[in-house]
């Protein structure tokens, strides 16, 4: 029986977040012990009068306090390229590649020097500490992703799939083409589009890629994936031994409402976090 689009888009979630999505405190705290040494002893220009001359100072003394500069502007790069009427330069603050008076030069342009001097901070661990929970939150996409994936494979184990035998893991198109010898040029563009499947099931005579994602917000990037998908879904038809399955779920999609449907309209095996509660991989995969 058909079913119904407007039925099954109602059931999608507003949100899978667990506790650990928004912040991952553990690697905070592990990036900051890295340098905190080296923070401590930036600590003491905290408040200098002649900020130049201590930084020019320390800098001879403990070299190594100049890898921590970086993190200081919320940058996660061992090198800063910098370009100005005075010239152009690409700092290293791993193995200094500059004079002194250079660094000098970057701290006070950057405004550095202005932040450690006038007390507008106490204590650089604590600053950093701000910076890295700061940083660490653009890597929310990424965990959302994951959190998709996790919950997805949740459902495979309890439909009696076994990793590394039944299903697989993040697998390569021609790792499945060289596995199972399944032509899937049509899908690869012959070849010329490298393609990975978040997982790959076999069971049976069928090979089934599966991709997930979870969209919580609206964007162009969910029209690009539907319309990839849709392509995806109406050439794997044509190849024997092989089906393509799309789980996906989120708010986000209300806003790209149309071009889902249209996926959902050619692809059989699109599936939502209820019919994965209402036991479908146990019915796909029986």
């Amino acid at each position: 029986m058909k079913r119904n689009f407007d039925v099954w888009l109602k059931t999608f979630k507003t949100s899978i977040c667990d506790y650990a999505f928004y912040v991952n405190f553990k690697k905070v705290y592990g990036n900051v012990n890295k340098i905190k040494v080296e923070l401590n002893i930036l600590n003491s220009l905290i408040g200098s009068k002649d900020i130049e001359r201590d930084f020019e100072k320390l800098v001879a003394d403990y070299p190594k306090v100049l890898k921590c500069i970086p993190v200081l502007l919320a940058v996660r790069s061992k090198e800063i390229f910098v370009k100005d009427d005075d010239g152009e330069y690409l700092f290293d603050f791993y193995e200094q590649n500059h004079t002194t008076r250079e660094y000098i030069m970057f701290m006070q342009k950057t405004g550095l020097f202005d932040l450690i001097a006038n007390h507008v901070i106490n204590n650089l661990v604590d600053y950093v500490t701000g910076v890295e929970v700061g940083l660490d939150s653009n890597g929310r996409k990424n965990r959302g992703g994951h959190l998709m994936e996790k919950l997805v494979e949740n459902h495979l184990i309890k439909a009696g799939l076994v990793k590394g035998e039944t299903y697989f893991k993040e697998m390569k198109l021609s790792a499945v083409e060289k596995k199972w010898n399944i032509d899937l040029s049509s899908i690869s563009n012959k070849g010329k589009t490298v393609k990975r499947f978040d997982f790959v099931v076999k069971k049976g005579k069928t090979v089934y890629a599966i991709e997930t994602n979870f969209y919580s917000s609206s964007g162009s990037k969910l029209n690009e994936t539907a319309r990839s998908y849709k392509t995806i879904a109406l050439e794997s038809k044509e190849i024997d031994g092989f089906a393509f399955v799309w789980v996906t779920d989120g708010c986000g999609w209300h806003s790209a409402r149309h071009n889902l449907e249209e996926t959902f309209d050619v692809l059989d095996n699109m599936y939502c976090i209820a019919d994965l509660e209402n036991n479908i991989m146990e019915s796909l995969f029986d």
